[in-house]
């Protein structure tokens, strides 16, 4: 849908919705960068693209963004105008609601989001620029945020709700809350960082899913997935040995129900649907799949699921049914090596990050295969009964 010589990207992380409303438009980034990690001084533009014509429509602008989740930009409960994206202002991270099709800011909000509940009325945030020292892919530059860069567990930050409607947040978990329950990996580095990424509400807001991630020896890092009551309070981990299983990407498929891809019994990375705070685990995709971006359609029949390069190159973008585990192949995309290849910096790659519309009929995407990275929607026969 975006055909220019700038590059552009889907405004938020994958699973998330990018069209509005009455699915005539996306919410898509617009920059020049290329070949690094942006800084606090890469300006990217916010815009609406029109599904029909391709035209890309400027919205704003932000100084809080990267390849991976874009600005991480939320449509807002029923809404069908007002969205949420973080930005970098006066010196800090934060989020600006504003009607994307009149421009006009509603609120600025004093942190940054990372994700937003069903309603639109609560959000969760983060430290991103701890995030810029521990993942720099997923975090941003600038003086945003203090990183804690000489603090392991620090009491103080970790997991934030924001209130979207009155205002104000509270930190409802803590990294050493963290630490507390979960411990601390045999092979971790000396004084390791530890932080939090990738936060979810389930389908009807009533719990969290987010990922606990701390510092190995070697580099990389260990993860545990967890959940919790959106207050903070019934903090869990999800599987018998949280350091061992991992977790890597995910999804609510209900209010219990959710699909996280980890390492089973300690073995190699799969997606595994089960309830929360039990232990049915259950494959999907009879064991042929492997770590990768899976999102459930509206009706929570299908699940997208994309793939990372194979050894030709290829991304493939697969549905999976949910009930027999049959899977279809939509389309392989092709990564050229400048986008992912030994040298490249990993921050500068384009995974698919499929998303669905709230039909069912679309998922829109990532890719590269033209040799710059775009934004693409994918039309499937029948909407829901494809």
């Amino acid at each position: 849908m975006t055909e220019t010589h700038k590059e552009h990207l889907l405004a938020s992380y994958y699973g998330i919705n990018s069209f509005d409303a009455g699915e005539r438009h996306v919410l898509a980034l617009e920059t020049g960068v290329w070949g690094r990690n942006p800084t606090a001084d890469d300006v990217a533009v916010l815009g609406l693209v029109d599904i029909e014509t391709k035209a890309f429509s400027p919205v704003a602008e932000t100084r809080a963004w990267n390849f991976q989740q874009g600005c991480m930009a939320h449509w807002l409960g029923d809404a069908d105008s007002l969205i949420i994206y973080n930005d970098l202002r006066e010196g800090r991270f934060v989020s600006i609601v504003l009607d994307a099709f009149t421009r006009k800011v509603e609120k600025v909000v004093d942190r940054p989001v990372s994700a937003v509940s069903p309603d639109g009325k609560r959000a969760l945030s983060i430290n991103f620029a701890r995030l810029r020292v521990t993942r720099p892919d997923y975090g941003y530059d600038g003086e945003g945020d203090d990183p804690r860069k000489d603090e392991s567990f620090p009491e103080d930050d970790g997991l934030f709700s924001v209130d979207l409607e009155g205002g104000g947040h509270e930190l409802i978990l803590s990294i050493a809350d963290a630490k507390e329950l979960l411990g601390v990996p045999p092979n971790a580095k000396e004084n390791p960082l530890m932080w939090f990424n990738h936060t979810m509400f389930n389908k009807d807001g009533s719990r969290i899913f987010f990922l606990a991630r701390i510092q190995k020896k070697g580099g990389w890092h260990h993860t545990a997935s967890m959940t919790a009551n959106p207050d903070g309070s019934g903090l869990r981990a999800l599987f018998p040995s949280p350091w061992d299983w991992g977790g890597s990407h995910y999804d609510w498929l209900s209010g219990t129900r959710l699909m996280v891809t980890a390492a089973y019994r300690g073995t190699s990375y799969v997606p595994l649907l089960f309830t929360d705070g039990k232990e049915d685990y259950r494959v999907l995709g009879k064991g042929i799949l492997g770590d990768g971006h899976g999102t459930f359609s509206p009706d929570g029949r299908l699940m997208a699921f994309d793939t990372y390069p194979d050894s030709f190159r290829n991304q493939s973008l697969l549905l999976v049914d949910v009930a027999t585990d049959a899977i279809l192949p939509l389309e392989s995309y092709y990564e050229p090596p400048r986008f992912y290849n030994p040298g490249i910096p990993e921050h500068w790659r384009c995974d698919l990050h499929p998303r669905w519309s709230p039909s069912g009929r679309m998922i829109a995407i990532n890719s590269t295969h033209e040799d710059t990275r775009q934004v693409y929607v994918v039309r499937l026969k029948g909407g829901k009964e494809a």
